[in-house]
């Protein structure tokens, strides 16, 4: 079996057999790859905390033919601080989860670590809502897979002035192709300016700034329209996410 290194971030595990665990992990090379820890689950083993959700960095791993094997993980952040926080751990496996739907077996992923390794660090900072952290990461993971709404002109005309935002038709739009679009809101300029700069912006620039509450709230609603709109699936995380916020 080949020996490779990997970074990358354990975002699923699970128990198999009487000591192994089974993990997902997703890599900046190969993008998410399944691993088999053996005896991860023993308590003297040097996996055990290997193998924790959220943990980060380098992975020594046999490649097999069907699977890899988890040889050796040196850990370079745990994310402890999410872990004994119920909110900002619900938060952080919703994000797991988004990770999970949107990286693929054998591509290259990069800019999808690092934002979930961002967005992550950004969960522990007290002065941004961990609400505006999980709109900047649902848009900014959407720019990453090239599947976002036009915010920059108009997606009939291709105007570069616009007023208003319709799911339906996947962006914004100006006065004129408005005209003939039933469903459309007009958002505030400041939430328009706010989902440019996320997709635009590199991620090291994404958590540093924050937002007015009425604008958190019109990100909010038209993030939850993207949602349906470009994703096929439901979040059993978010579900728990969302009954525990109420």
């Amino acid at each position: 079996m080949e020996n490779v290194v990997l970074k990358g971030m354990i975002i699923k595990n699970s128990n198999v057999a009487e000591y192994d665990k089974r993990v997902v992990i997703l890599t900046k090379e190969r993008g998410k790859i399944v691993a088999f820890a053996r005896g991860a689950r023993r308590v003297k083993s040097p996996l055990l905390s290997g193998t924790r959700l959220f943990a980060f960095g380098a992975f020594t791993l046999y490649e097999g033919k069907e699977a890899y094997t988890l040889d050796k993980a040196e850990i370079e952040n745990y994310f402890t601080e999410i872990s004994s926080d119920i909110k900002a751990m619900c938060y952080g496996c919703y994000f797991l989860e988004f990770a999970d739907y949107y990286s693929r077996e054998n591509m290259e992923a990069g800019e999808l670590l690092k934002l979930l390794y961002q967005t992550l660090r950004a969960l522990m900072n007290q002065k941004i809502a961990n609400r505006l952290v999980k709109c900047i990461y649902e848009l900014k993971c959407m720019a990453i897979n090239g599947e976002y709404p036009e915010m920059f002109e108009c997606v009939g005309c291709q105007s570069q002035i616009t007023r208003y935002f319709s799911i339906a038709r996947g962006g914004m739009l100006c006065e004129k192709c408005a005209q003939t679009s039933a469903e459309r809101i007009s958002p505030d300029t400041s939430t328009v300016y706010t989902m440019q700069y996320i997709i635009s912006s590199k991620i090291e620039k994404l958590y540093t700034f924050i937002v007015k509450e009425k604008v958190l709230e019109e990100l909010e609603y038209l993030m939850e329209k993207c949602l349906k709109r470009y994703i096929d699936r439901e979040f059993n995380s978010l579900k728990i996410l969302n009954t525990i916020l109420k």
